[in-house]
């Protein structure tokens, strides 16, 4: 029962997936993209673990969250650029 509750969860995983692609290229906004990017992100996490479970491989969970962690800290990194930049360009806020 789970298992088939499992393998029902992926094709709604791929389109999110592709939803959040979507707007990471069509977005607005740097911000848009930014989610978009850590959204695909957590998905792909989502994903590996699906894969480790079905297969059995423990060693696909740690790779899962070696993944989440770099998409965490890249995010973070991007975000902080971001700010670094709108500040320069006098357009932060002051608090």
């Amino acid at each position: 029962m789970m298992e088939t509750v499992l393998l029902a969860t992926i094709p709604a995983i791929f389109t999110t997936m592709g939803l959040a692609l979507w707007r990471a290229i069509k977005g607005p906004s740097v911000f848009d993209t930014i989610v978009g990017v850590n959204v695909f992100g957590t998905k792909t996490v989502l994903l590996i673990a699906l894969i480790a479970y079905f297969s059995g491989n423990g060693d696909l969970v740690d790779v899962a969250l070696v993944y989440a962690l770099i998409n965490f800290l890249a995010v973070v990194a991007v975000l902080k650029l971001v700010r670094q930049r709108d500040l320069a360009a006098g357009r932060g806020d002051d608090g």
